[in-house]
C-alpha cells in the first residue's frame, strides 16, 4: 500500500509541487491502479495459448473502373487546365 509520504517523495523526485489534498487523492488512485496491475499479473498464461482462427477479411485488389474514365469530368471542373494536367500557381 502506498502512503501519502510516498506520493510526496515521488513528487519531490519528479520536481513537481502537489498539495496535501492532491497527495491524498493520488494515494487512493495509485492504490487502485496497482491493484489492477496485480490482477493482470495473476492471469493464467495457459488461457492465452489458444491460437485464434485466422482468416483473410480483405477484398481482392482489383480494378473497379477503366483507365481515364473520370479524368475528363475532374479536369473540366478545375479552374485552370493545361492538357491533361491541372494548372496551379507556382509555389516556392
Amino acid at each position: 500500500m502506498i502512503t501519502k509520504k510516498d506520493i510526496q517523495n515521488l513528487a519531490n523526485l519528479a520536481r513537481i509541487e502537489i498539495s496535501e489534498t492532491e497527495a491524498e487523492d493520488l494515494t487512493s488512485e495509485i492504490d487502485s491502479i496497482l491493484g489492477y496491475v496485480g490482477q493482470v499479473k495473476n492471469i493464467s498464461a495457459d488461457s492465452m495459448r489458444e491460437t485464434p482462427v485466422l482468416k483473410n477479411v480483405m477484398r481482392e485488389d482489383v480494378v473497379t473502373h477503366s483507365a481515364r474514365e473520370y479524368t475528363e469530368d475532374l479536369l473540366s471542373s478545375a479552374s485552370g487546365r493545361e492538357g491533361d494536367y491541372l494548372k496551379v500557381k507556382k509555389i516556392l
